[in-house]
């Protein structure tokens, strides 16, 4: 009556998410109202539940209030107190010959599947489970969660702390890694893949991989290889590694009767606790990914013309008001023309980037930051413009355009390109334009020009060379005669041509 009393207790203070596992665990209808799925969970406990059923309830109730922990007594299953429980192979590792938990096996064994076909064991060697939630991954689709989210605890009080863990794969499992083994390159490749994470136990928001200070994980007793670290960016810090996801498939027993184990340990940071997880997943590629992107459909034109007329609403208020937005056709990361138009939904400004470029950086290096504004853009996040589809498909000659106030826009070209389309616009020949141009520039260039090269000893020298006619004068002018200019008579140079030197009469 008392264990059955205590049970009641921990049933009526589970929240809904806690009451839904339960009733989905005892196989009953897990939809309803708080007070619904209570009297549902009750009425279950009230008809005898089974032994599996109540360490359900106790494994809730312990993720509810972890600081309340029930003794490892009232945990214990009847009749259960050695490893003869234990599936073959895990007894040897996780129990010594005293049928005594071993100070090596805090685990959350064999992951939620599992987990509830073992023997618990006492409370202190146990990890706590946090609500902690990883950040999905855009490049992973998560296939199974084979250790949960799991705070790093060690059974000591020294800054160098370490726990061990384990996990065992199902046949389903192992036949769908091996299946998806490449060896086409240099080296044994896997698109599904066993994952190791590592979080902040932080339970506000969604996390991101935090590695713990001074980590090194060893799977099934090999060391793995872990990010290396990146240069300090000033001197005397501490150089740090780039936290990421670790591939450990490389280190895991294929196989189904063999459990597999991770010793983690790291340098224990006050004010700060971590976590792990460890899942199945299948990586995929950025064609993928686009294809995705492109599945989620073109967000419609006007939700764009709707934020330029935002943008160039007057306000009031404000002396200086803006009457056009000058946005470019060129990609900021490639400088070249825009196929895939998008930026993230929570990005304030119309300059848009290239998709397919976006996430074959973000393959390469993950950051989903935009080239535009420097703010996160997650791929969840990431939206086709409508309105950048229509400007590109109709607009091939420019690279520039200009919104106006009322929504529309109009290409921005060079002035030369500007005077040669007006110009054909008005019906008027380029070709004849330049021509004419260039004859007329030709007449300007026509100068008189005196040969100063003659032979002294000709006839003509006698008198200097005729001026040719001027253009300027009107056709009555009267005509210029040799000898005459502008009607001055010129007198000829009598010379004496026997003797070159001679006196000039």
């Amino acid at each position: 009556m008392a264990e059955s009393a205590e049970l009641k207790q921990m049933v009526m203070s589970l929240r809904v998410s806690e009451l839904q596992v339960l009733l989905g665990y005892a196989g009953r209808n897990k939809h309803g109202r708080k007070h619904e799925l209570l009297t549902k969970a009750l009425h279950l406990l009230k008809a005898g539940c089974s032994p599996a059923v109540q360490m359900k309830i106790k494994e809730l109730y312990r993720r509810r209030f972890p600081t309340k922990m029930v003794s490892p007594v009232d945990l214990a299953l009847p009749g259960v107190h050695t490893a003869a429980g234990l599936p073959a192979g895990l007894a040897q590792l996780g129990f010594d010959g005293h049928s005594s938990p071993s100070p090596l096996l805090p685990v959350s064994l064999l992951g939620p599947k599992h987990e509830l076909s073992l023997p618990h064991l006492p409370s202190a060697l146990h990890p706590v489970h946090p609500d902690v939630k990883l950040q999905r991954l855009p490049f992973y689709d998560m296939l199974d969660e084979l250790i949960k989210p799991t705070s790093l605890a060690s059974d000591n009080s020294q800054r160098f702390q370490e726990a061990c863990y384990a996990f065992a794969l199902t046949p389903q499992q192992v036949q769908q890694i091996s299946s998806s083994m490449d060896i086409s390159g240099t080296k044994c490749d896997f698109a599904v893949q066993v994952q190791l994470r590592f979080c902040l136990s932080e339970t506000s928001c969604p996390q991101e991989d935090h590695f713990p200070p001074n980590l090194c994980v060893k799977v099934n007793g090999k060391p793995c290889n872990l990010p290396g670290y990146l240069p300090p960016t000033k001197n005397g810090v501490e150089p740090k590694r780039p936290s990421r996801p670790i591939n450990i498939t490389s280190l895991v027993r294929l196989s189904t009767t063999v459990p597999n184990t991770i010793v983690v340990s790291w340098t224990s940071e006050i004010g700060r606790s971590f976590s792990m997880a460890v899942y199945l997943v299948r990586q995929q590629s950025s064609a993928v990914l686009l294809q995705r992107l492109r599945a989620k459909g073109i967000r419609n034109p006007d939700h764009s013309r709707a934020l330029i007329k935002e943008k160039l609403t007057a306000d009031p208020e404000s002396e200086i008001a803006t009457t056009s937005l000058r946005v470019s056709l060129l990609c900021p990361l490639g400088k070249m023309r825009l196929t895939i138009p998008c930026r993230s939904v929570t990005c304030s400004h119309l300059q848009c980037f290239d998709a397919t470029l976006y996430i074959q950086m973000n393959e390469k290096k993950p950051t989903w930051v935009c080239p535009v504004c420097d703010k996160k853009a997650p791929y969840e996040h990431l939206i086709i413009d409508g309105l950048f589809m229509e400007i590109l498909s109709s607009c091939s000659d420019c690279d520039e355009i200009q919104f106006k106030e009322d929504g529309n826009w109009c290409p921005m070209r060079s002035k030369k390109e500007v005077q040669e389309v007006s110009a054909s616009y008005n019906g008027v020949d380029t070709g004849r334009i330049f021509t004419s141009q260039k004859r007329s520039n030709d007449n300007k260039k026509k100068v008189d020009v005196i040969d100063l090269t003659l032979d002294s000893s000709s006839e003509e020298e006698d008198e200097p060379p005729m001026k040719r006619p001027c253009p300027s004068l009107s056709p009555v002018s009267p005509p210029i005669n040799k000898g005459y200019y502008l009607g001055i008579r010129k007198q000829p140079w009598p010379l004496k041509r026997s003797n070159f030197f001679g006196t000039c009469f």
